[in-house]
């Protein structure tokens, strides 16, 4: 459009999610013609990401060094360990300040639609994890999708006799939900897993 470097730049930026042309459009714009400086240290920080930080060889999240904080975190309770498909779950379950354990990332969920076995997941090492060190309690935080609860089902069969206490996240209405407005599956998930008040 307006010049080869700049359509580069805009179908580059459209990789992140939910960026599609306009928006991709509208960031190069704005770097270029108001924010040269922080465009810059964008670019660096993204040079300094891609090079540097790796996967932590324990948990699989991310890491700066090879392994992650939350592993080397003695305050945490080495015998609760929440297993979750992605490191964004990771960020999301640290920021409700709810859960004081340890994690294991699977990188990704079972889906044999398109193509992804156990195989392709970290499963094995988990399964290893678990008959190595004592895990008195093992959360599958798996996402509430059909692949979801595969991948929970898989792990709970493959682990059932090596840990006692395997659990689910509870699933159902969320909060603030109102019941008119609640997808009839997610209702059920609320009705199988209702508490005592």
């Amino acid at each position: 459009m307006l010049s080869p470097k700049f359509d580069q730049l805009v179908k580059d930026l459209q990789i992140l999610p939910s960026v599609g042309q306009k928006s991709a459009q509208r960031m190069a714009l704005h770097l270029l013609s108001k924010n040269r400086s922080a465009g810059l240290a964008l670019a660096q920080s993204l040079l300094v990401a891609m090079s540097e930080i790796k996967e932590c060889t324990l948990c699989h999240s991310f890491s700066d060094d090879e392994v992650c904080g939350i592993c080397n975190d003695i305050r945490r309770d080495d015998g609760l360990l929440c297993v979750v498909e992605q490191a964004s779950d990771v960020v999301a379950i640290e920021q409700s300040g709810a859960y004081r354990g340890k994690y294991f990332v699977l990188g990704g969920h079972l889906s044999p639609i398109d193509g992804i076995g156990a195989d392709d997941l970290h499963i094995d090492e988990l399964v290893a994890l678990a008959k190595s060190k004592v895990i008195n309690e093992l959360i599958i935080a798996t996402g509430a999708t059909i692949e979801g609860q595969t991948t929970a089902f898989f792990i709970h069969n493959a682990l059932s006799t090596h840990i006692a206490k395997i659990t689910r996240l509870a699933q159902g209405m969320p909060m603030g939900g109102e019941l008119g407005y609640v997808d009839s599956l997610t209702l059920q998930q609320a009705l199988h897993n209702r508490g005592v008040l």
